[in-house]
C-alpha cells in the first residue's frame, strides 16, 4: 500500500469512529429525552388525578354543606311556626 491509501484508510477510519461517536451521543440524547417525557407524563397524570380528588371532595362537601343548610332552615322554621302558634 502507498502512503495515499494509508492516509486514506486512516482518515476513513477516523470519520467512522466519530460517526460512531455522533450516533452514540444521539441515542443517549434520545434515550434521556424520552426518559423525561415519560417522567413528565406520569407527573402530569398524577397531579390530574390528585386535582380530580380535590374536585370530588370539594363537591361532596358542598353537598353536605347543603344538607345541612337545608336541615337548619327547616328547623328554623318548625321553631317560628311552634311559637307563632303558642303565642
Amino acid at each position: 500500500m502507498s502512503i495515499a491509501d494509508e492516509l486514506a484508510a486512516a482518515a476513513r477510519r477516523k470519520a467512522q469512529e466519530a460517526a460512531g461517536r455522533t450516533k452514540a451521543a444521539d441515542a443517549e440524547r434520545l434515550a434521556l429525552r424520552d426518559k423525561e417525557r415519560v417522567a413528565d407524563a406520569a407527573k402530569t397524570a398524577r397531579l390530574k388525578e390528585l386535582r380530580l380528588a380535590k374536585e370530588a371532595a370539594d363537591a361532596s362537601a358542598a353537598q353536605e354543606a347543603k344538607k345541612v343548610l337545608k336541615q337548619a332552615q327547616k328547623q328554623i322554621r318548625e321553631a317560628k311556626r311552634k311559637s307563632e302558634s303558642e303565642s
